[in-house]
């Protein structure tokens, strides 16, 4: 990226938040503190009115307005791609926001970008597995975590199979194995809970104040982690089966994949080495575990087991 690209970019980016950082934009185009300086300085010389303070940040006097922004391809692409992703992964109300955000940036778009969008819009899909049903109740539980109020919920505990009234003060939300999930206070358990979003029966704003909470969503995903002691797995499956277990994996952990020749390298965080050997002893021959030494323990007495019951 040249110096003009790069000093446009942080304008883009000033104007992005309230107060940005200097090590922030240092750290996102990999650049030292002084050139940072520099670039910012550059910009203040062209009568961008940029209010600098130590210790705390950049930021743009009110009232300061970009032209239209002008989007490159790649940029047209990326987002026509969130969109697809946006409706099918969110609910409702936050797809027809995402859409109508969409018809903004469209119509700043030149031409050639605007004639792409509508070559690629249908050869980009997304299909969601998720036979519960969509996830509801975003935008209000973003609101309530931004106005610090509490939110009224009716929701379907699975494994009591019976619906209770919960005042939750909201942390944040999370998307993990087709499911989003909302981490807050829960005031009749006195405590951090873990609800599912499409098991939320019904949801109400109200007026009921609450104080920021010291624990954040990492710290609670942190210490969730901690709490549950998941496993690290190592295994490796030839590409053949890699490809047939796109949904299977996620059900157990998957965290990340490499390519290693005619292998496939995965790495899972399982919570019960036992249940995770269960799954792995379908595949027979076609898997191969790297780690840890106690997963291949249990697989070769699943397999002892499995041996006696059928002599």
């Amino acid at each position: 990226m040249n110096r003009l690209d790069r000093i446009t970019a942080i304008l883009i980016q000033l104007q992005s938040r309230k107060v940005v950082k200097a090590q922030d934009i240092a750290d996102r185009f990999d650049i030292s503190l002084r050139t940072v300086y520099r670039d910012v300085r550059s910009l203040e010389e062209a009568g961008i009115p940029i209010i600098g303070e130590a210790g705390v940040g950049y930021s743009i006097m009110d009232g300061y307005k970009l032209p239209p922004v002008m989007f490159t391809q790649q940029e047209a692409t990326a987002l026509l791609t969130a969109e697809k992703l946006v409706n099918k992964l969110t609910d409702k109300a936050t797809a027809e926001e995402y859409k109508n955000a969409m018809y903004k940036i469209r119509a700043v778009l030149r031409g050639q970008e605007k004639g792409m969008l509508e070559d690629i819009e249908n050869v980009i899909q997304v299909y969601k597995h998720n036979l519960l049903g969509s996830p509801g109740y975003m935008y209000e539980i973003l609101k309530s975590i931004s106005d610090k109020k509490a939110v009224l919920i009716q929701y379907y505990a699975n494994y009591t199979e019976q619906l209770s009234e919960r005042m939750v003060e909201p942390v944040g939300l999370y998307y993990i194995g087709h499911h989003w999930h909302l981490v807050g206070w829960c005031r009749l358990r006195n405590d951090y809970r873990d609800f599912r979003l499409d098991r939320i029966q019904n949801l109400k704003n109200t007026d009921i104040a609450f104080t920021q909470k010291k624990m954040s969503l990492k710290d609670y995903m942190d210490d969730y982690l901690n709490r549950n002691k998941l496993n690290e797995v190592v295994v490796m499956f030839n590409k053949r089966t890699a490809q047939m277990i796109t949904e299977q994996k996620f059900y157990h952990g998957f965290s990340n994949e490499q390519v290693q020749g005619d292998k496939v390298r995965m790495t899972f965080l399982a919570g019960s080495l036992y249940y995770f050997a269960t799954w792995l002893v379908s595949f027979g021959k076609e898997v191969t575990v790297v780690s840890p030494l106690a997963l291949k323990e249990h697989i070769a007495e699943l397999v002892e087991e499995l041996r006696v019951h059928y002599s």
